[in-house]
């Protein structure tokens, strides 16, 4: 079966298959991967939003922006250890995708709860009715960033596909 063949993950949730283990190379490519260089959480967001709405499965750029700003003025999304994880569900997303912000600058006004500045994006935008998957996807980017050894690598990493590599390698 051709991977264009594989239908959407909430069509597999919802027939009775179990939700599909999140694969990297499916909501990620290396286009998606872009190096920031703004001192601001809103300068930094607004630049991973048109980073990620290049996606054939955006639909609407406005809406993608205006949501994850809404999002993250409702409650901020880092996680600790310079690590955000700004995420919306919006009618307008075809199918879950992501996008990767490696920060050269702090970012300091994130609210962080451990006071760690965020140099560290994973943007995420689904569809409604991918609400395990979201969920699921975002627990994986938690996890897997807790790996200190991982996180030092993607920032020390100077080339969008080799940050890639490192998310997608299992």
């Amino acid at each position: 079966m051709l991977s264009d063949d594989i239908p959407p993950v909430e069509d597999r949730f919802l027939s009775g298959h179990p939700s599909p283990p999140v694969q990297v190379a499916r909501i990620l490519s290396p286009d998606r991967v872009v190096f920031l260089n703004f001192p601001s959480k809103r300068d930094a967001l607004a630049a991973l939003c048109d980073t990620l709405a290049g996606a054939p499965q955006i639909k609407n750029r406005e809406e993608l922006r205006a949501e994850i700003m809404k999002r993250d003025e409702l409650m901020s999304t880092a996680i600790g250890r310079g690590i955000a994880i700004p995420h919306v569900r919006l009618s307008s997303v075809t199918d879950l995708v992501a996008a990767v912000g490696v920060s050269e600058t702090d970012i300091a006004d994130f609210q962080t709860l451990d006071d760690e500045p965020v140099r560290l994006l994973i943007m995420i935008a689904a569809a409604y009715n991918q609400h395990a998957y979201y969920l699921q996807t975002l627990s994986f980017f938690s996890s897997r960033l807790k790996n200190s050894r991982l996180r030092r690598a993607i920032m020390d990493a100077r080339e969008p596909q080799e940050v890639y590599r490192l998310l997608s390698t299992e």
